[in-house]
């Protein structure tokens, strides 16, 4: 789904992605998810855009994603999977791929944070990519912990807040360029559906 957010200029409106309605990611930007259910929060703005997802991951790590739980979001058929040898190929990946513009969502599942530099490169990567490319593309830096990119656009942080018989997270907006912190509860539906049921304190 897309929406408009104000540039920081504050003089035009660009377009956005909007996640369960409340969650908003500029395009052509890199963004930050962090906590223990970040690929979750991964799965849920994929299944907010069509197209490809290309899913960027270190080869020697032992975790991946559980494809039955993609499914909740999204056929996994739709995520293109990049394994890298070298922990510098990661960013140089992604940074490849949001400039080609190619595919809506890049995602980069970090063992560490990025410092200020290469996240800079990024964000110039995705404005060339939608610029020159099919697309403006959302960059998603996954990271452990609670995260701290540096120069992010947002900064986001998901984690499991489950009850019996009950699924659900909490969601936080930590760091926004234009927006203050906000917290969210989001729960699963017994029909299927994911939705943002009340507030959560960030």
């Amino acid at each position: 789904m897309t929406t408009h957010v104000i540039t920081r200029r504050g003089d035009r409106l660009r377009p956005a992605l909007s996640v369960l309605g409340e969650v908003v990611l500029e395009r052509a930007r890199v963004h930050e998810g962090c906590g223990a259910a970040r690929r979750t929060l991964a799965m849920m703005v994929a299944a907010a855009l069509e197209g490809p997802v290309l899913w960027i991951q270190p080869g020697w790590v032992p975790e991946r994603l559980y494809m039955p739980g993609v499914r909740q979001f999204m056929q996994p058929g739709r995520l293109v999977f990049v394994t890298a040898r070298r922990a510098e190929d990661l960013l140089w990946s992604m940074e490849e791929a949001l400039r080609s513009g190619a595919v809506p969502l890049v995602v980069a599942d970090l063992p560490g944070t990025p410092g200020l530099t290469p996240v800079r490169r990024l964000h110039l990567a995705a404005q060339t990519g939608a610029q020159e490319g099919q697309c403006a593309p959302v960059g998603l830096l996954l990271t452990p912990g609670d995260g701290g990119a540096q120069g992010v656009e947002s900064r986001w942080h998901m984690a499991p807040r489950h009850a019996p018989g009950l699924e659900r997270w909490q969601l936080e907006r930590r760091r926004a360029r234009m927006l203050p912190p906000k917290g969210w509860l989001v729960e699963h539906g017994c029909d299927g559906s994911w939705r943002i049921t009340g507030g959560g304190a960030p």
